[in-house]
């Protein structure tokens, strides 16, 4: 997907996550992040979102912004921690405004601090917050007790950044089984295989056999590869261990 079908992307997701927590008391406990209520969640988004957008405006800059009194430098209208309940999805969606603005007002060839592969650090930044923010979509239905899918490509995107940006980096991922995982979606062309071995993962297109393969649409592939979703959703056929070691092992960091 291109950079400006990421921001399309992020300013989407951010609506529909908005429109799930207002349909939920910010009380309710987010199951599919444990020990969070929904007024956790809707806080956290919007600290990644002030937290990304301040690394694209801190450009060419060698050092990380990721403490929250640093924010109010770049817009104090927005560094209240926190505001009110009533307040607090509308201050959320002025932090996604905000973010889409710096995106799009970066030039092409910005240069700031990433911690993802990829085209370029505006490219990274894009994608992964357009990621962010659909993945906490999905949190947010479940809470209110609907269920969040999501097209096929964007899907297949979210995939591909898990699989070949997230999980080849050394420290995020404990291994209890090793293998390779096939990941085949079966609405898309995309397919992925996932070696894990003791020395780390190392993902890659093209073909290779395989210990286990997971079948199913890029939405249900994405949530499962993400710890969301049912796994009764996906065809897995082969070592479920691989599976299992992956659920249990993975975990998202960006340093």
């Amino acid at each position: 997907m291109e950079t400006d079908r990421h921001i399309a992307a992020l300013e989407l997701e951010a609506q529909l996550f908005a429109g799930a927590a207002r349909r939920t008391d910010l009380d309710a406990p987010v199951s599919s992040c444990p020990g969070w209520d929904m007024r956790g969640l809707v806080r956290h988004l919007a600290e990644i979102h002030l937290w990304a957008a301040a690394q694209v405006a801190n450009r060419a800059a060698k050092m990380w912004v990721d403490d929250l009194s640093e924010l109010s430098a770049y817009w104090p209208d927005l560094a209240v921690f926190w505001p009110s309940d009533t307040e607090l999805i509308d201050w959320y969606l002025k932090t996604n405004v905000n973010l889409v603005r710096e995106l799009t007002s970066a030039p092409i060839d910005l240069e700031c601090r990433t911690f993802l592969p990829a085209p370029s650090p505006l490219a990274m930044w894009a994608r992964r917050q357009a990621h962010e923010t659909a993945v906490h979509r999905f949190d947010a239905e479940h809470a209110g007790q609907t269920q969040a899918s999501f097209d096929p490509e964007f899907a297949a995107d979210g995939i591909d950044e898990i699989l070949s940006a997230f999980a080849p980096r050394g420290s995020t991922f404990s291994i209890e089984s090793t293998g390779t995982m096939a990941v085949h979606t079966n609405d898309t062309d995309a397919r992925w295989y996932v070696t894990m071995a003791p020395n780390g993962i190392t993902t890659t297109g093209e073909e290779r056999p395989s210990d286990v393969t997971l079948i199913g649409s890029a939405s249900d592939l994405y949530l499962a590869l993400w710890n969301r979703g049912d796994d009764s959703t996906i065809e897995v056929v082969g070592n479920q261990d691989l599976l299992d070691s992956w659920h249990h092992g993975h975990r998202v960091r960006w340093s």
